[in-house]
């Protein structure tokens, strides 16, 4: 799936109301086609959680939708702080939609720096819930509150609902045998049965959930369901709440199929296992936890019963070096990081491209440099994947741009790597990588055909007659070299780092070697079969011809084609593209450029794609960047589209 379905067009971030209804007896329910909603906590809260289970339950519920999990790099933040806030934001919609959104409609705050930390984001007259039981004068002082801003009128362009959601749920969870503590951990389960209520979604998911995960404790299982009834119960009987609303499923936005929600991360764990299938090879990921691509390494170790084999190493060089060990042996080979471990690895990527061996690269970015901000989003290492190896090095690089889509990427990179005998370089980021969408789970005979074939024997004949096996003589084709596996009788070669002869694979020093090798290795990546950019211009061809393309790269598809959506709705005429290979870039690139008048290119770093277009096709790009950690708006670049468009 390399993109979402084209449907009704996305909105501004206000929810649409439509027709109001009141059953005998009942509240009111009022229809929307979208909302934003946003949990806000202090770390310990749960507020993870909490949207990881009201994402579920969108989803069975057939809605399409975005999500934007947001949380601080400390294990624990002190309590109660700025920094230690914590906060899921879930767009969901009965139509097809393409980012978490611009600005909640709904803010659920748990406490006081909840508040402090996401009311700039709050568009006046959207709905806002606080635990009033947390806006002790201690807390707001700590948070800068001179005064409760439930009482000093600040809030008073929002419709605020105050429930003291922490002695709610102690009063619900009264006869159960639990300290007052244990009790209080229970609010966020409070918290999301009223959201549940308010927004009709299912509850047998969330159930089911809790008592599997607290199986060995069935005391805190009840506790959490009684809690979560606890708060349903109480916005159907409270006249704060008088109003309930219904979002449909997005019944016509996507193909027929089966499908379920998905994270980036999930998504590239099972293409990775989809891949080794597909490839009929085992599939051995070598890695070091590193924040946000551990996840990767958590999944995957799951899956032994499918040839999985993980291998949590001690630093970043010991987790590439084993993969890279085992993709001599005849693995599909996978090592997983982020930018600081891209740099540790710099140097075994190089090995990697001097031996021509398959082995999967796979960058989660995060804001940088060094250790940077480890749970934040950037883009900011094309440059580091293009060229951050010592000498000429060239990798093939390949970035998915949804959550979904990180399924296909992997599948994509596998075959680049497999095909061509190189290391293959996948750029995701942290939006894409916690985000989560639904995915259309794809049919086996959709899935593209991996297998390889490895070197049986001699595959060349010297001056003297004799056969022999040179591990460096090429497909004509692809300039792959033959692939031997250990053991293979007759197949014994050397490797190493040093430069090889070309052909026989021996250690060379001879200058007129070196020059073919190196100019053999770009020619391969170079010649690496990839798809024509795709341009999306409805005017094309027409009088009214667009004169400006907006060109992105990874997880700023969304943003840009949300931003799109609305300037053509305002009668504005824009042309689009997305690149998802960045090196090398699709053979029609340097035409679709010279076709427009104006190229800007988004992206959130300082210019890294736009300074590589600029050099390969001398074209006069635009750079719109953005380096806070967190992604574009919808609004934002629509307002910066625009003014390109008339500048």
């Amino acid at each position: 799936m390399t993109s979402k379905v084209s449907s009704p067009t996305e909105q501004a971030d206000e929810a649409v109301v439509g027709e109001q209804r009141k059953p005998p007896g009942a509240k009111d329910v009022r229809r929307l086609d979208r909302v934003i909603i946003r949990f806000a906590g202090d770390s310990g809260d749960g507020m993870q959680l909490t949207g990881d289970r009201f994402t579920s339950e969108t989803a069975s519920f057939g809605n399409d939708l975005s999500t934007l999990p947001n949380f601080p790099a400390e294990i624990r933040a002190p309590a109660g702080t700025l920094p230690g806030v914590s906060s899921f934001q879930l767009h969901f919609a009965d139509h097809d939609i393409l980012t978490p959104g611009d600005a909640p409609n709904v803010l659920v705050a748990m406490n006081p720096a909840a508040l402090k930390a996401n009311i700039a984001d709050v568009p006046r007259g959207a709905e806002i819930i606080v635990n009033t039981d947390e806006f002790t004068k201690r807390a707001m002082q700590k948070v800068g509150y001179a005064t409760s801003p439930l009482e000093d009128g600040s809030l008073d362009g929002y419709n605020v609902h105050p429930v003291p959601l922490t002695t709610m749920t102690v009063e619900a969870l009264k006869d159960f045998e639990l300290s007052r503590k244990e009790a209080e951990r229970s609010k966020n389960m409070f918290a999301l049965g009223l959201l549940s209520w308010m927004y009709h979604r299912p509850t047998e998911g969330t159930e089911k959930f809790l008592r599997t995960k607290f199986a060995k404790k069935p005391d805190i299982a009840a506790a959490n369901l009684a809690a979560f009834r606890a708060g349903w119960n109480f916005g159907e009987t409270t006249e704060d709440f008088a109003v309930s609303y219904e979002v449909a499923p997005a019944s016509k936005a996507f193909p027929t199929g089966t499908y379920r929600n998905i994270s980036g991360n999930l998504a590239l764990s099972y293409g990775l296992v989809a891949a080794s299938r597909q490839a009929d090879l085992p599939l051995y990921l070598g890695s070091y936890p590193i924040t946000p691509a551990s996840d990767i390494l958590h999944e995957l170790s799951k899956h032994k019963n499918f040839g999985v084999r993980t291998f949590q190493a001690e630093d970043e060089i010991a987790g590439i070096g084993a993969a890279l060990g085992a993709a001599f042996g005849g693995s599909l080979a996978v090592t997983t990081t982020s930018g600081p471990g891209v740099a540790l690895k710099s140097e075994t990527i190089g090995l990697a491209v001097s031996l021509e061996l398959p082995l999967l690269v796979i960058d989660i970015q995060r804001g940088g440099p060094s250790t940077g901000l480890p749970t934040k989003t950037e883009q900011a290492d094309l440059l580091q994947a293009m060229y951050g190896r010592n000498g000429e090095a060239p990798v093939p690089i390949v970035a998915p741009r949804t959550p979904a889509d990180c399924f296909d990427a992997a599948l994509e990179a596998a075959r680049i790597a497999l095909t061509y005998r190189t290391p293959v370089l996948l750029l995701s980021d942290g939006y894409l990588a916690n985000g989560s969408e639904p995915w259309r789970i794809p049919e086996t005979d959709e899935l593209p055909d991996l297998r390889v074939q490895f070197a049986q024997g001699p595959n060349h004949t010297l001056e003297d007659g004799t056969e022999v096996f040179w591990p460096y003589k090429r497909d004509p084709q692809t300039l792959a070299r033959p692939w031997a596996v250990p053991g293979t009788p007759g197949l014994e070669h050397r490797i190493g780092g040093i430069e090889k002869q070309d052909g026989s694979g021996n250690i060379s020093y001879d200058p007129a070697n070196h020059d073919f090798m190196v100019r053999t290795r770009q020619a391969k990546i170079d010649g690496i079969d990839v798809p024509d950019l795709e341009v999306d211009d409805p005017t094309a061809g027409t009088d009214t011809a667009a004169t400006t393309l907006v060109l992105g790269w990874g997880s700023t598809y969304g943003p840009i084609t949300a931003a799109v959506r609305r300037l053509r709705t305002a009668g504005e005429h824009i042309a689009q593209a997305h690149l998802r290979h960045l090196n090398p870039f699709p053979r029609n690139l340097g035409a679709v450029l010279r076709r427009y008048d104006k190229v800007v290119i988004p992206e959130m770093n300082l210019g890294q794609l736009a300074t590589l277009v600029r050099a390969r096709y001398l074209v006069d790009a635009h750079s719109y960047n953005q380096v806070n950690g967190m992604p574009f708006k919808a609004e934002q670049l629509a307002t910066a589209l625009k003014e390109a468009i008339d500048g």
